[in-house]
């Protein structure tokens, strides 16, 4: 597994997932400054982050398709009770678990702002029902 680590500063986290669409955190020590490694978990489940959402609601999907139209139909709704990771700025590991879906999941996750350009951001990809990316 590649290890991301992400430097963050003042950051609103936004999650939006390919394909698919707070957490059990933790910490590690890094060798710069003697700082703590934030290590945040993510689980992805059928068109969700299950952390970043109210409730799980359970969506059955067997392809990305199902999670663009399911979006469609609901994420204006679910987005009233999204609740969005406010991070300080430091050092973060995140790792991402596929819990339950029965194809090859990716994710993006950025900070929100005017300056999204500069803003940080990962993403990563090819995880497989079961597996965890870090």
């Amino acid at each position: 597994m590649n290890a991301r680590q992400v430097l963050i500063s003042h950051l609103i986290l936004l999650l939006a997932a390919g394909g698919c669409s707070a957490s059990q955190n933790g910490s590690i020590r890094s060798s710069r400054q003697n700082s703590e490694i934030q290590i945040i978990t993510l689980t992805q489940t059928g068109c969700q982050f299950l952390e970043t959402e109210s409730q799980d609601y359970h969506f059955n999907t067997t392809k990305a398709e199902d999670c663009q139209r399911i979006n469609a139909q609901t994420l204006s709704d679910r987005q009233q009770s999204f609740q969005p990771l406010y991070l300080k700025s430091g050092e973060y590991i995140f790792r991402v678990t596929n819990r339950d879906v029965p194809y090859e999941l990716g994710f993006y996750l950025r900070g929100e702002g005017m300056s999204e350009a500069i803003l940080p951001k990962v993403s990563g990809g090819g995880i497989n029902q079961g597996e965890t990316q870090i």
